[in-house]
């Protein structure tokens, strides 16, 4: 259950509060002012903190203040008296979860407490989940090549250069846009991601600018596109090669004065957003046959990023099979295995036509197909 710390300067209001939530299950410390609170509150991890508004030495209210500046994450549920309430709303703004007139009514304490842990267990979630993102955004390898990527990702994410990233399927295009993304100042705005080869052709141009309802068989409701949705943030345009000619001219159109207009309707909207792109596709070829905008070429490229392919970077793979094992075995919930050198050596002697996506997938298979130690006879049996 619960750690709760409970202040108020009386002491008699202290111990009602604190009988009823241990008849509940939860843990209890006192404080009768909110310097013996403050103190106790930097040394505990305290789930909730229920505080008092009047008190002597260190009101609620600077209480409160004291707290939010040392970066304590318990839930603070300030009480107040009827002359207070006025004071404990103020609170609330200042970023309290709630706040309870006295008397304390039983019930709505409870509820009060139930809602808040609830809560600080959703956001302990999103950290957590946010932690295990971040942490799987990373690009493994110390070859000459891949360096070469990594510093050009630290020079150009913090600025708003839009970035085309080419390379052949599986080698990593998606990573570099997520670590472009996540290194600039926007790394708070949402990245949205379009494969624009997964979306059919007539369907493309809904998907990007949004639609009106009406605007053709289908559209039963009025949506948002990406650029819409990605606002403030990166829009990654994977597959950009096989994106319809038509879809390019509009796409052009946004790049070149940052407005869009919903599918069937005739309202422009302004749009705040980072374009990154990626295709497997030589661009160059494709415009000398007709298949992309040269001019829209020339808008995605500011800063070309090439990624180079495993076959081309095969010292990074003694890296990249110790950063798999770890990963996936993890994910499985087992122990790390280990891998023998001369598993490793058979790993970096074949050839990988699938990249990294390969790799991994094969990394994946002598996990869970091998023994305590994957071996070269395992390599040459499952992988």
């Amino acid at each position: 259950m619960a750690k709760i710390l409970v202040i108020d300067d009386e002491k008699a209001i202290r111990r009602s509060i604190k009988e009823i939530l241990e008849f509940e299950k939860h843990t209890i410390d006192e404080a009768e002012d909110g310097i013996t609170a403050l103190n106790l509150a930097l040394k505990n991890n305290y789930d909730i903190i229920l505080s008092d508004i009047k008190m002597p030495k260190l009101d609620g209210e600077e209480l409160l203040n004291k707290l939010i500046e040392n970066n304590i994450s318990s839930a603070i549920i300030m009480m107040s008296g009827h002359g207070s309430i006025e004071t404990a709303v103020n609170a609330v703004k200042k970023g309290a979860y709630d706040y309870l007139a006295k008397p304390i009514d039983l019930n709505r304490l409870l509820v009060s407490i139930k809602n808040a842990l609830e809560k600080t267990e959703l956001i302990t979630e999103t950290k957590n989940l946010k932690k295990k993102i971040f942490k799987s955004v990373d690009m493994i390898g110390n070859s000459t090549a891949i360096e070469n990527v990594k510093q050009l990702i630290e020079k150009v994410a913090p600025t708003d250069a839009r970035v085309l990233i080419t390379g052949s399927n599986g080698s990593g295009k998606e990573l570099v846009a997520k670590l472009l993304h996540q290194k600039s100042n926007r790394v708070n705005g949402p990245l949205i991601e379009v494969n624009c080869a997964a979306i059919p052709s007539e369907l493309i141009e809904s998907e990007l600018f949004g639609h009106e309802k009406g605007s053709f068989t289908s559209a039963v409701a009025q949506r948002k596109g990406k650029f819409e949705l990605a606002e403030g943030g990166t829009l990654f345009l994977d597959e950009i090669g096989d994106m319809s000619l038509s879809a390019q001219a509009k796409v052009l159109r946004a790049l070149q004065e940052n407005k869009i207009t919903r599918v069937g309707g005739d309202k422009e909207f302004k749009v705040n957003v980072r374009v990154i792109a990626a295709t497997n596709k030589n661009l160059e070829k494709e415009i000398e046959l007709g298949n992309f905008r040269q001019d829209l070429f020339h808008r995605l490229a500011v800063i070309p990023i090439h990624v180079p392919s495993l076959n081309e970077r095969k010292e990074d793979i003694p890296l990249l099979a110790n950063y798999f094992l770890e990963l996936v075995c993890e994910e499985m919930g087992i122990a790390k295995k280990n891998i023998t050198i001369q598993a490793i050596n058979f790993l970096q002697n074949r050839n990988w036509p699938g990249n990294i996506r390969e790799f991994r997938n094969v990394m994946e298979r002598l996990i869970i197909l091998s023994g305590k130690e994957i071996t070269d006879k395992d390599v040459e049996q499952f992988g």
